[in-house]
């Protein structure tokens, strides 16, 4: 599985990143331009998503399942370590 700090992905352009937790934890604070696609959802929306994207979470572990659940699927999927929390704590901008 590949994986990015939040230090990598506040620097990366150009890549789609997908939120995976729930609409409520969602709504509480989110990185920037992420889009939401609940874990629980992720199976019956696989046609929305790009094929190369970064996906995040609230702490990594959830996000992770996804991205080894996804890439067997052919897509180009890169877990945020650490997710929302660690960018939270980084000081980076959150929207929500």
């Amino acid at each position: 599985m590949q994986e990015i700090t939040v230090a990598e992905l506040q620097a990366r352009a150009g890549i789609p990143l997908i939120d995976v937790r729930e609409a409520y934890e969602y709504a509480d604070g989110h990185a920037p331009g992420a889009v939401n696609v609940p874990m629980s959802e992720i199976g019956g929306r696989l046609e929305e998503l790009p094929e190369q994207f970064d996906v995040i979470c609230k702490s990594g572990g959830r996000s992770a399942q996804v991205a080894l659940a996804l890439e067997p699927r052919g897509y180009d999927v890169t877990n945020v370590s650490g997710g929302t929390d660690a960018w939270i704590q980084a000081g980076y901008e959150v929207e929500g």
